[in-house]
């Protein structure tokens, strides 16, 4: 045993830098949920699915455009993308178009959202019937924004409201639109009282302050920036969270899109107006700066059902901006409702809950930041699976916070990356995890090909397999450590077998992992 340690000593001072890992897989523990993982590169047209090891099963490489930004597997095995196309509407999110592709790779179905005065952006969410949900940018002008009771010193021209569409895929390249909401049709303001929604910001929760999160002097055209939208077939809600105001919020699809219009009507009897909202009761002047929960979140989606915590929210909370320091945590709030499934709430206080049911942060939480862009889902089950974005890291963690299995996105902005390459900005909105019961996956030839990254490390990952544990190397030939100076383990590699035989990690937070 004496002569095993001898030995570790030696090499852990040996520095050969003939090889380094900086991408791919970094660790896939028994725990982890068996499945494939599907994301869409921000700066590639590719769309991959890979397994637990990081081997590639299946892409979809005809898209014509890059990501605008989601992309999701539907049951029957259909990928629905969508895809970044040039408008008069240029901010962060820019999509405009929406296509379906077989697994095959035939495109089915493609149509472009966008006008001169709307402008699809983010996200889309499927639905069971085969219908889409998507948000979108639409163009108010100065004259309409003044009358809604806009402080004039605020205006750019235009402002871009939101809307949200259900749309029906007909033929090959045709929509029909059958229904709507407006944010337009649901604003309240303090500011003037000769304008139009003039009323007690306080006493209208429900309603959109149309002078909150605007900068006086500057550039408001992207006002509300929606970055994500997710349909609860349960409650026939929907729930939409705004990054520039680090909200999120409810609202009833069982409306007619009349009905969504006003304020009356629907399952709730409340019509278009929000049923909840949660994250920065200063928008409705029912808090402070320290009650803000919320800091540029992203991907506000409620669990489904029968996963552990089922029917409560989970959001990816960005953290820019977050006092003590600018980290990223996954928030899960439980919404208050009644037996009537209406979300309760007093006559002068925010809504509630005033704790989070569940969060998640690295240790130290710095270790886990992004910006913009990222997103997380609870698994079936119970572990959580985490996009940082900015990064390209994919984790996955269990219910009591433990890494499970890390992966870090090795595609930039020319292609897959060689194993050794460090990706400083790998720009990737989301990372969808299905199970190996997934319905998309019935008769599929998900036979492993090879890994994504260029050079890559030779691996011996097993899927659902224990971790690898440290051989007797008192009898190895010909060892070399193979460097990597940017994470807390080595490679000892067998130069005559010409394999790694043993994987060290020595750090337990995420980021000292990748």
């Amino acid at each position: 045993m004496a002569k095993i340690y001898s030995l570790f000593a030696f090499l852990l001072l040996v520095q050969i830098s003939l090889a380094q890992q900086t991408v791919g897989l970094f660790l896939n523990d028994s725990t982890s949920l068996n499945g494939y993982t599907l994301f869409a590169p921000g700066a590639s047209k590719i769309t991959y699915l890979i397994d637990n090891c990081g081997n590639e099963v299946h892409r979809w490489d005809q898209s014509t455009t890059n990501p605008g930004a989601s992309a999701y597997l539907l049951e029957n095995g259909n990928l629905l993308r969508t895809g970044r196309i040039n408008s008069n509407f240029n901010g962060g999110g820019t999509g405009g178009r929406l296509e379906i592709f077989s697994w095959e790779g035939d495109l089915i179905w493609q149509y472009d959202y966008s006008t001169n005065t709307y402008h699809h952006h983010h996200d889309v969410a499927p639905m069971a019937n085969g219908n889409i949900l998507l948000i979108a940018w639409e163009s108010r002008v100065e004259a309409e924004l003044e009358l809604a009771g806009r402080n004039p010193i605020s205006i750019s021209n235009p402002i871009w409201s939101e809307r949200v569409v259900e749309i029906k895929p007909i033929g090959t390249d045709e929509i029909e639109v059958v229904w709507e909401w407006h944010l337009w049709n649901h604003l309240v303001q303090d500011f003037d009282s000769t304008k139009m929604n003039y009323s007690n910001v306080a006493e209208h929760p429900e309603l959109m302050d149309v002078n909150f999160g605007v900068n006086p002097t500057g550039n408001n055209t992207d006002w509300i920036h929606l970055n994500s939208i997710n349909y609860n077939p349960d409650l026939d809600q929907i729930v939409l969270s705004s990054r520039h105001l680090s909200e999120i919020y409810v609202i009833d699809h069982s409306t007619t899109s009349l009905e969504a219009a006003g304020h009356t009507g629907g399952s709730s009897g409340k019509g278009g107006d929000f049923l909840f909202r949660y994250g920065n009761p200063q928008s409705y002047d029912r808090g402070t700066s320290d009650e803000r929960v919320f800091y540029g979140q992203h991907d506000a989606k409620w669990i489904p059902a029968g996963y552990p915590d089922e029917g409560k929210i989970m959001v990816f909370n960005n953290g820019q901006g977050r006092p003590g320091g600018s980290y990223s945590s996954i928030d899960v709030i439980d919404p208050p409702m009644d037996a009537n499934n209406t979300y309760t709430i007093s006559d002068t206080e925010p809504f509630e809950p005033e704790d989070l049911f569940w969060t998640y942060e690295a240790d130290p939480p710095s270790d886990m930041y992004s910006s913009n862009i990222s997103g997380a889902h609870r698994l079936s089950n119970g572990n959580t699976l985490i996009c940082v974005g900015r990064e390209g890291n994919f984790y996955e963690v269990n219910y009591d916070g433990d890494l499970v299995w890390h992966y870090k996105m090795p595609v930039g902005n020319n292609g897959p990356v060689s194993q050794g390459t460090v990706l400083t900005n790998a720009n990737i909105f989301r990372a969808t995890r299905y199970g190996s019961d997934y319905p998309a996956f019935i008769n599929k030839d998900l036979t492993p090909g090879d890994l994504i990254e260029v050079n890559p490390l030779p691996s011996d990952c097993e899927i659902y397999g224990n971790p690898v544990a440290v051989k007797n190397y008192s009898n190895l030939e010909g060892v070399q450590v193979l460097n990597n100076p940017i994470h807390d383990f080595i490679f000892i590699k067998n130069q005559t077998k010409n394999e790694i035989n043993c994987l060290l990690y020595t750090s337990p937070s995420p980021r000292d992992r990748g």
